[in-house]
């Protein structure tokens, strides 16, 4: 561990160095003994966490690749790996969203053909308030916050079930208890209930979500309830892949 920690305030101080810096400067500003401090960029060169030139070191490629592209590319594969594992413990279609500059966003949808998603017959951003995914997330945000995205997106019937009006929505969501499952039945699609779980991490709402046929709506809530069990075991590396 007293390793890692040493590699990780070299790689700190060299990123504070965009033109690059000597190994003595870095080992003196990292407080290392310039033997370790050798002997660590050595194997961060190698590694391809540095690079060397003309005696100064640089970021490297695999660092680039950790902060960048690479590293969301990594979160997105793990929660659909996460989606796949519980799609196929639980029986039913799961979905990842997130609410990122004002819209409801889906993220991720895991479905195979014994559960098969719910087709997205009408605009999933623009009717937030008649699915769970979207009730879900307007549950995490403040009163102006949604006052705001029903001015944007009015409530509109979708279904004879949906709710009539942006005050019943409202309170509706006042009603709902921080951290509780939001249900909605056949408020989106007819013959289709749905659960969300809320995820919340510092200021970014988020939510995962699965769908049922009408007929098994006495599985909603004991389904909801395993899978916000396992959501809450991972719930670190849930929070780091809200991003993607």
């Amino acid at each position: 561990m007293g390793s890692v920690q040493r590699a990780m305030r070299l790689l700190e101080t060299v990123a504070g160095h965009p033109y690059g810096a000597p190994a003595k400067q870095l080992a003196r500003e990292a407080g290392l003994a310039l033997p370790t401090a050798y002997h660590l960029l050595r194997t961060l060169v190698h590694e391809g966490y540095l690079r060397r030139e003309k005696g100064l070191f640089f970021l490297g490629e695999a660092t680039e690749r950790l902060t960048g592209r690479g590293a969301e590319q990594k979160r997105r594969g793990m929660v659909v790996g996460m989606l796949a594992r519980w799609r196929d413990a639980l029986g039913v279609p799961l979905y990842y969203a997130v609410y990122r500059e004002g819209e409801v966003d889906v993220v991720c949808v895991s479905d195979s053909p014994v559960v098969p998603a719910v087709q997205e017959w009408a605009d999933f951003r623009e009717t937030g308030h008649a699915h769970a995914v979207g009730q879900c997330l307007l549950s995490q945000l403040d009163e102006e916050a949604r006052r705001d995205h029903l001015d944007r997106h009015p409530v509109r019937p979708v279904t004879p079930y949906t709710v009539r009006d942006a005050q019943s929505l409202l309170r509706r969501l006042e009603r709902t208890r921080r951290g509780e499952p939001v249900t909605e039945r056949q408020e989106y699609a007819l013959g289709t209930v749905c659960a969300a779980i809320p995820v919340t991490v510092g200021t970014t709402a988020a939510t995962m979500a699965f769908s049922l046929p009408a007929h098994q709506t006495d599985r909603l809530l004991p389904t909801a309830r395993r899978l916000q069990a396992e959501m809450q075991r991972v719930m670190g590396s849930l929070a780091l892949s809200i991003s993607i």
